[in-house]
């Protein structure tokens, strides 16, 4: 309950601060190594995503939540990069980090992705990847191994995804 508190109140204070003062790429992005913590999220195909079972690929983890104005605004450009990625072995995983997922739902059936979301209801994924902004994206290398956390959105990051994501994609070759 915290989490969902808090990510409402930092989602606000990061678009406030963007008005005032937009971050750079460097502040906004932040390096990352160790293994990727294992989770099992169903999706809203009712099927159950293992985080493991997608070794061998470059992998996004979006977390987001229909309230967060910046999430619903970035979620079309990560439907693009991932219908482009993925072919070449990138998928994209939306984790929605709410309680109730009526609202989730609602959204995506007005705005559809083509990428699987899962549902965090608990927040333990959510807590167990340290997310405390929305949205908060974290790319894991085809070893299975985190390399980078992105904090919030504002026009123009999903260039920096992309670089991250192609850069990933190299080193899996």
């Amino acid at each position: 309950m915290f989490i969902r508190s808090f990510s409402r109140i930092a989602c606000f204070v990061i678009a406030l601060g963007v008005l005032a003062q937009p971050a750079t790429a460097k502040e906004k992005t932040t390096a990352l190594s160790g293994p990727a913590p294992d989770f099992t999220l169903k999706s809203n195909t009712g099927k159950n995503i293992r985080l493991s079972e997608l070794r061998g690929q470059v992998v996004m983890l979006n977390f987001w939540a229909s309230w967060c104005g910046p999430c619903k605004q970035e979620m079309p450009l990560l439907d693009a990069l991932y219908q482009r990625y993925q072919p070449a072995g990138f998928t994209l995983l939306g984790i929605n980090a709410e309680e109730d997922i009526g609202a989730a739902k609602a959204l995506l059936a007005k705005d559809p992705v083509a990428f699987p979301v899962l549902f965090d209801t608990d927040s333990k994924t959510s807590e167990t990847y340290g997310v405390d902004a929305m949205p908060s994206s974290v790319l894991i290398d085809c070893n299975g191994n985190m390399r980078h956390l992105h904090r919030s959105y504002v026009p123009g990051d999903e260039k920096i995804y992309k670089k991250l994501i192609k850069s990933l994609l190299k080193e899996c070759k």
